[in-house]
């Protein structure tokens, strides 16, 4: 059974609407995606540069397309825990340490795909 509500392009138009929506959220909001942002805005050209060929493009860029992936759902967790109450629980530290660990497990996947793409 389906959800009643908006379907086909109209549907596709608001979801692309709640992305720019949340995006925007997470410019404005926090500085960890302003900083990896802007390293993107750094190395993709650089990647596109540096790349010999489409699969060695698609590493290096999508490596880090990986990192904004994995920063904007932490970003959505934080927010989500910090939303429920501000005092102390092991589970919420638990969850904002785990969407921490993905951001650098992210980051260290970029970096180890950027050394042996350069390195070879």
């Amino acid at each position: 059974m389906s959800k009643p509500g908006n379907t086909g392009l109209k549907r596709v138009i608001k979801a692309a609407g709640y992305s720019w929506a949340g995006l925007k959220a997470a410019f404005k909001h926090e500085a960890a995606f302003r900083q990896e942002l802007a390293l993107c805005l750094v190395l993709i050209p650089t990647g596109l540069w540096l790349g010999q060929n489409g699969i060695e493009r698609a590493l290096l860029i999508g490596s880090l397309l990986l990192v904004l992936i994995v920063e904007l759902l932490n970003s959505a967790i934080e927010a989500v825990v910090d939303r429920f109450g501000g005092e102390q629980h092991e589970l919420s530290g638990r969850a904002k340490d785990i969407g921490s660990a993905a951001v650098f497990v992210a980051l260290l996947n970029m970096v180890v795909i950027w050394a042996l793409l350069l390195i070879s």
